[in-house]
């Protein structure tokens, strides 16, 4: 089996200390003997524990990005109210059980309270930037008469925010998982059955 390079075990390593322990209560020396490597050694590959965070959320917004979409790039786009619920319980998996987005959530939901920066991808992840990707699914389904002509951009904020409390909950109680996704199915089917 290859071994796994450096810069990648030092990511990986980071990802599941900032997760358990906070981007605070980590230091470079812990990152780096979780990596197997020694101290200064990880300076070959970043300029300190700023740019392995920094590197480490453009490299989820990219992973991200590829499974889910994202505002700019919605993917592929619903053509019908079925499609629509279909998608979203897909990437609800996705979100739900990807271990990456898990540990980000989990760092962003300890340090948005401590760091500007996070606390904005915070906001960005569980509310602007999915509502925007569901404003352009609603805005396409209400173009091709599947929804009834209603604010594209208040259509998905009605639509995801529920489903963004539920996720935390989710997050905060994984025992109650099956039933926090049978309301977010419940919900989908809910919001389609009043803006059919």
């Amino acid at each position: 089996m290859e071994k796994m390079p450096t810069k990648k075990r030092i990511l990986e390593a980071a990802l599941t200390l900032f997760s358990e322990k906070g981007y605070d209560g980590v230091g470079v020396d812990l990152i780096a003997e979780q990596a197997g490597i020694k101290g200064p050694s990880l300076y070959r590959h970043f300029k300190g524990k700023e740019d392995i965070l920094n590197t480490l959320i453009a490299n989820v917004e990219e992973h991200y990005s590829a499974h889910f979409g994202d505002a700019g790039e919605p993917g592929v786009l619903p053509n019908s109210l079925e499609e629509l619920i279909s998608i979203s319980m897909e990437q609800l998996q996705f979100t739900m059980h990807d271990p990456v987005v898990k540990k980000v959530r989990k760092i962003l939901a300890m340090e948005q309270f401590r760091n500007p920066m996070l606390a904005e991808i915070a906001t960005n992840y569980s509310m602007t930037g999915i509502q925007e990707m569901y404003t352009h699914y609603f805005e396409h389904l209400i173009s091709i008469g599947a929804l009834k002509k209603e604010n594209p951009e208040i259509l998905a904020f009605e639509y995801i925010a529920p489903i963004t409390l539920l996720l935390q909950v989710c997050d905060r109680q994984p025992e109650k998982e099956a039933v926090m996704k049978e309301q977010m199915r419940v919900h989908f089917e809910h919001f389609v059955s009043v803006y059919r």
